[in-house]
């Protein structure tokens, strides 16, 4: 059984406070308050610098839940300044000064080291003028240990224990106020956003304190933090209670990777003997939750109310019905929710039963209403389209509508393989330019969509006139079902700049296109032309009467798969045929339970700065998306979801965002585009877990902005991948990674980033036709279209990567180097009598190699990873990026930077030029080997012939292992017999010509 604790405030002093009493000065004190119990301290009169060291000792009811529990800390100015002591109440007459919120995530636990933290304070109202910080030392002590009056100490610079952060200041007001509050408050130690009262959740381990340094910020970001801390990155492994703990019921066998969330269900279905008063609707009243159903004169509404049972402070729930726009019911029935029963999938629905309602005059007339009431939890069906009370501030039918769960099914994508081959029997538009003599430049445009693509202009053959051109050009394209585009062709003639004269134009439904699923080349096809500006169809073209004709090969290829992310972190490899899939390898669930310390992104009046969080995730061709948690920085989602696996080396992503579709007016203005702010996101590679593990971890939210790389809060995360066959999970890692005609025909590269740029936008056009849509921006974050445009971050950061990857050969010559040097000559002896057995050995040389490296990957196996992979702030070289790298990266292409362009420009040519000199340099080591033996050099080639010719004789003579040996031996001679001169053979191949003499 876990020791009872108790939670020690220790208000140390504030700095820089707001004058409020009317004298250039405040009388200062501190209240604080931690689930309902509220203390204070003395007021410190006349004092802006206020240092009052003193201790406040609250009681913690649940140990195992203060990770997601607050403390609320205000400063107020006493106006009659008393000494009152810790534990009165506040006098009425006060005035605001500041107020902090502090998470008790953090915390350390009884004998940890205690380090001061400095919170910035933080508005009441949006027309609250307060300035200052406050510096508090919070932790924990056992209930039998004696609480000691420590020392006064001075105020400390920026601090962090836990999950703290470095932040700017709140920036409120005009963009002017802001400069100013930037200029006057300097940057200092906050914390994110505290969650809300949760089940408990435990984090293991709490973060050791981390000292940060002050850095300035300019954001429009609000409420916006950069972290430099290792320890504020960290992956955090968590122990929710999944599937409801050891009270699970049969909801658990299909939600046991979420915590279970009760909820009050009422479904209203319909009415009758209800009096004509027109349109009439339904009202569920539950303590202060109200609910309304939409109005209809049927009175059949068919509407579900989901009460989250955590926040019910009543005994009984109403149901009223009522005429439109009235405030007096026609009728009303309530239920004791101590008879409500309880229901469990996979039990049936509870059906609903007519009850006889109650008047005004609390009669019971002829009005009936059919009713089902239950409790239940977020595994009934009915949840996903339920009104939750938690969005009760939500109205209208398009924010209600973007606040539900749903699952997207991406739509298959396929390659339109439109290969030009020639053309006969051209007229031109205008015969002029023919008849004096200008060859025609006649290339064809092809179009499906959004996408347009064309030929190179003909060539010039001999044996070809100007009307019958010749191409065999392949374009490509991507379509999605079902096909509704068509592929528009025009044969255009280029007659000067800015002038293409239209010689032909076809039009075909890609619906009728042929379908391949190998190598096979579909039949090819003459299509007639349509001159008319309106253009035609493949069947209004006549191909055996006279006229322009285009011969085509169409075909909707069918074998490839269509890359719409990065190969890097794909979470689908399969070709696009259902006749080709491989039968799946396992089952993937996640579990998204929820987020805690999200940066708030929005401010409403009355309610402060806040979120509206949901998460989608990411895997094949669905796509999920959470309910959006209304009004919380700590959201609790509890949601499950399940995948079938084909490859195991796949990649899902889950990102979130804050909805910004919930302030929309229900009016349904459209004429202001809506987009979801990014929050951040995660990606688990599936091949690095563990089978039949769940992985519960708190996965950090990063996000790259203009002023630096910032933690957004911590995503909670249930993982568990399943495999049914261990022998079809072993055979996928000897498959291609790709499908077969990547290979057999593959694509070149700058088609295969055009491509994915051309599925991102189809995937984006169709899943913003969904009801509710997935934004735009939602989907090119989650498909990182971003990633192949150009960052001087990202190439460091690739470049330390193939630092890191050459590290081993590196380390292997250092180590030759000091074996040669003989430093220590206890180990150059070893080496050379190693050298020695295998030169004697040789057949023992490939068996040692193969079992050092098994021994090694067993010895290895107790330090293996235990946690999945997450996003590293470092390994992307975001915590070193300057802010000049950073606007560069998040500059609009083309560049919307006119006035630095110039300098980045010349920065670009600097770093191209350092690698064009060692591109330049690998080329002239090869051209020297091929120079050898091509007589650039003729008496260079003559003394290698030589050499050759006598290296095989004695190769012939003497024996390999002797030659090994003398080498060997050779190589490893003490420095004394060595020369620091560089060897003649060096010297020989140093010498040899290359071509970058022939460069102008």
């Amino acid at each position: 059984m876990a020791k009872a604790e108790k939670l020690v405030v220790e208000v140390v002093a504030a700095h820089n406070l707001m004058p409020k009493d009317g004298q250039g000065s405040s009388s200062a004190y501190v209240e604080v308050e931690f689930e309902h119990q509220k203390l204070r301290t003395r007021a410190r009169p006349k004092e802006l610098n206020p240092v009052w060291n003193e201790r406040l000792v609250f009681a913690v009811a649940d140990p195992g839940g203060l990770p997601y529990r607050a403390i609320d800390v205000g400063v107020y100015n006493e106006r009659a300044a008393s000494g009152a002591g810790g534990g009165v109440a506040a006098p009425h007459g006060r005035n605001f000064l500041g107020k902090v919120r502090v998470a008790c995530a953090g915390v350390p636990a009884p004998g940890e080291e205690v380090v001061p933290q400095l919170h910035t304070l933080e508005k009441r109202s949006l027309f609250s003028h307060i300035r200052g910080e406050i510096t508090l030392k919070i932790y924990r002590i056992n209930s039998g240990d004696v609480v000691v009056k420590s020392k006064p100490e001075k105020p400390v610079k920026a601090v962090v224990s836990g999950p703290e952060v470095v932040a700017a200041p709140p920036v409120n007001g005009t963009k002017k106020q802001q400069q100013q509050q930037q200029q006057q408050q300097p940057v200092v130690a906050v914390q994110p956003p505290p969650p809300q009262p949760q089940a408990p959740m435990d984090i293991l381990p709490p973060p050791a304190p981390v000292l940060m340094k002050p850095v300035m910020l300019a954001d429009p970001y609000p409420a916006s933090a950069v972290f430099s801390g290792p320890g504020d990155f960290s992956l955090k492994e968590t122990r929710p209670r999944l599937g409801g703990g050891t009270t699970a019921d049969k909801a658990s066998a299909t939600y046991d990777l979420v915590e279970q969330m009760q909820y009050l269900y009422v479904r209203v279905v319909r009415a009758r003997g209800v009096p004509a008063v027109g349109e009439t609707v339904a009202e569920v009243k539950l303590g202060n939750y109200r609910g309304v159903t939409p109005a209809t004169a049927a009175h059949h509404w068919d509407q579900v109310f989901a009460f989250s049972k955590e926040t019910i402070q009543s005994s009984f729930v109403e149901v009223f019905v009522r005429a439109r726009g009235s405030d007096d019911h026609v009728g009303r029935v309530w239920f004791d929710l101590s008879e409500v029963p309880r229901r469990a999938p996979p039990d049936s629905t509870l059906a609903p039963q007519w009850h006889i309602m109650e008047d005004r005059k609390g009669e019971r007339g002829a009005a009936e209403v059919m009713i089902a009431v239950w409790f239940g939890t977020q595994a009934d069906e009915a949840f996903a389209e339920a009104w939750h009370s938690k969005a009760a501030g939500v109205h209208g039918y398009g924010p209600l509508g973007s606040i539900k769960s749903k699952v997207y099914v991406a739509p298959k994508l396929w390659y339109l393989r439109v290969s030009v081959i020639e053309a006969q029997d051209l007229i031109p538009m205008d015969k002029g330019p023919m008849a004096i003599g200008r060859y025609p430049e006649l290339f064809v445009r092809a179009q499906v969509g959004s996408q347009m693509l064309r030929t190179r202009p003909a060539p010039v053959a001999a044996n070809r006139g100007p009307s019958s051109p010749f191409w065999n050009e392949d374009l490509m394209f991507v379509v999605a079902e079902p096909f509704e585009e068509f592929l528009v062709l025009s044969l255009e003639d280029h007659v000067s700049p800015g002038r293409d004269d239209v010689l032909g134009r076809l039009v075909v439904p890609v619906s009728s296109i042929e379908r391949r699923w190998d190598e096979k080349l579909v039949v090819s096809r003459w299509f007639g032309l349509d001159r008319g500006a309106g253009g035609g169809n493949v069947g209004s073209g006549n191909t055996n009467r006279f006229g322009s004709r285009v011969h085509l090969r169409l075909s909707l290829d069918g074998g490839y798969h269509v890359l719409d992310e990065a190969t890097a972190y794909s979470s689908d490899l399969r070709p696009t045929g259902k006749q080709l899939w491989q039968p799946h390898v396992g089952v993937l669930e996640l579990g998204v339970l929820g987020a805690t310390g999200l940066i708030p992104m929005k401010t409403r009046d009355g309610r402060g700065a806040t979120s509206d969080a949901y998460c989608v995730a990411k895997y094949g061709q669905k796509w999920i998306r959470t309910r959006t948690v209304v009004d919380s920085v700590c959201p609790r989602w509890n949601e499950q979801y399940t995948w079938e696996v084909f490859d195991p080396c796949t990649v899902i992503t889950v990102g979130v965002f804050d909805n910004c579709h919930v302030d929309k007016p229900a009016s349904g203005n459209t004429t202001l585009a809506v987009r979801d702010n990014c929050i951040g996101k995660v990606r688990i590679r599936l091949s690095t877990l563990e089978t039949d593990r769940v992985y519960t971890h708190a996965y950090p939210l990063l996000m790259l902005h203009p002023s630096g790389v910032k933690k957004m809060g911590e995503l909670h995360l249930a993982v568990r991948f399943c495999c049914g066959n261990a022998g079809n999970m072993f055979h996928a890692y000897v498959r291609p990674l790709l499908p077969k005609m990547h290979y057999i025909e593959p694509l070149l590269v700058r088609q295969v980033e055009s491509l994915r740029f051309q599925a991102t936008n189809v995937v984006a056009a169709r899943l913003g036709r969904a009801e509710p849509p997935l934004g735009r921006e939602v989907v090119e974050y989650m498909l990182d279209h971003r990633s192949h445009l150009w960052s001087m971050r990202r190439s460091k950061a690739n470049f330390f990567r193939l630092v890191t990857v050459l590290s081993g050969p590196i380390t292997i010559g250092r180590w030759f180097e000091l074996v040669r040097s003989w430093h220590r000559p206890v180990h150059s002896c070893l080496a050379v009598f190693t050298f020695l057995v295998f030169v004697t050995m040789p057949e023992l040389i490939l068996p040692t190699a193969f079992l050092a490296m098994a021994f090694t990957g067993l010895w290895r196996y107790r330090v293996r990873p235990r946690h999945p992979p997450h996003m590293e702030m470092r390994l992307s070289h975001a915590d070193a990026a300057t802010v000049d790298e950073l606007d560069e990266e998040f500059d609009t292409f083309p560049s919307s930077r006119g006035d630095v362009v110039r300098f980045r420009y010349d920065r670009l040519r600097s770093v191209a030029g350092r690698v064009q000199t060692v591109v330049g340099d690998i080329a002239t080591q090869g051209e020297r080997m091929q120079a050898l033996l091509s007589w650039r050099d003729p008496r260079a080639t003559l003394l290698f012939a030589i050499a050759c010719v006598l290296a095989a004789v004695i190769a012939y003579t003497i024996p390999m292992k002797v030659l090994v040996g003398l080498w060997g031996l050779y190589a490893l001679r003490p420095p004394r017999f060595r020369s620091r001169m560089p060897s003649p053979l060096m010297n020989f191949f140093r010498r040899l010509p290359s071509k970058a003499d022939s460069l102008l």
